[in-house]
């Protein structure tokens, strides 16, 4: 099976996709305090939970969500026609690094893939292009509690401490204006329903797809359960472009 699609699977329950629950996802967004006809752009958008939300939460706004997953598109425009929202969404089956746009935005999002510009510092550069002057980011990273033993950081990514994270986020000219820190219990909703999800799937899927798919929750499982449980934070920071 293709990592898309198992990411696409473990996600199906969870589209936010990240530790953040509904209610904490809303109070980020109402904090944007998005204008009248705000544009935004969702960097990495998954299913576009994010966007979707911003959409219902500002009517007059539109949105752009960018992503390399076909599948993810996919829930995503399923969601948006069954939200009334596909009048207002465009889809861009593109690299993140590749997409360009014709007008800046009011708020950018980027929440959990940071990768996909070489980190967080790369992400606020990108991001930089496509807000407008006094515009917003919103963007999701992970970062280390505690210091990890070499091998869970080799395993799961070179972050620095929260401090660390603000910091560097903040190093190309923005300000942090607001930010969410997840808690224990979005963490383990989010790695439960992840896990859950392929498990299900798999059960209802017997055979060499459903085996891969289970093998890949028990890897990502034993990560979570034994590796980086209460290790690996993960901060939505809410910043201005200055």
């Amino acid at each position: 099976m293709e990592r898309q699609l198992i990411s696409a699977i473990a996600h199906r329950d969870h589209p936010i996709a990240a530790p953040v629950s509904p209610g904490n996802l809303d109070h980020l967004l109402l904090r944007a305090a998005l204008p009248e006809g705000a544009r935004v752009l969702d960097l990495g958008c998954g299913e576009a939970e994010w966007a979707l939300r911003a959409l219902e939460l500002v009517p007059s706004a539109t949105a752009d969500g960018v992503d390399l997953s076909s599948h993810a598109l996919s829930s995503a425009e399923r969601a948006a026609l069954a939200r009334g929202l596909s009048e207002r969404l465009s889809l861009h089956q593109v690299s993140a690094t590749e997409f360009a746009a014709s007008e800046p935005y009011d708020l950018v999002l980027c929440i959990g893939a940071t990768h996909a510009f070489g980190g967080l510092k790369g992400t606020m550069e990108v991001v930089a292009r496509f807000v407008r002057p006094g515009g917003l980011a919103l963007v999701g990273e992970g970062f280390w509690e505690r210091p990890p033993s070499p091998e869970l950081a080799a395993a799961i990514g070179i972050y620095p401490d929260l401090a660390g994270t603000v910091a560097e986020a903040e190093s190309g000219g923005w300000l942090t204006v607001y930010g969410h820190v997840s808690e224990a219990g979005e963490w383990d909703d989010y790695e439960l329903s992840w896990t859950g999800s392929l498990a299900r799937w798999a059960a209802d899927n017997p055979g060499p797809d459903g085996e891969q798919a289970l093998a890949a929750m028990r890897e990502h499982r034993e990560m979570w359960l034994n590796g980086y449980r209460g290790l690996l934070g993960f901060v939505s920071l809410l910043l201005r472009r200055v």
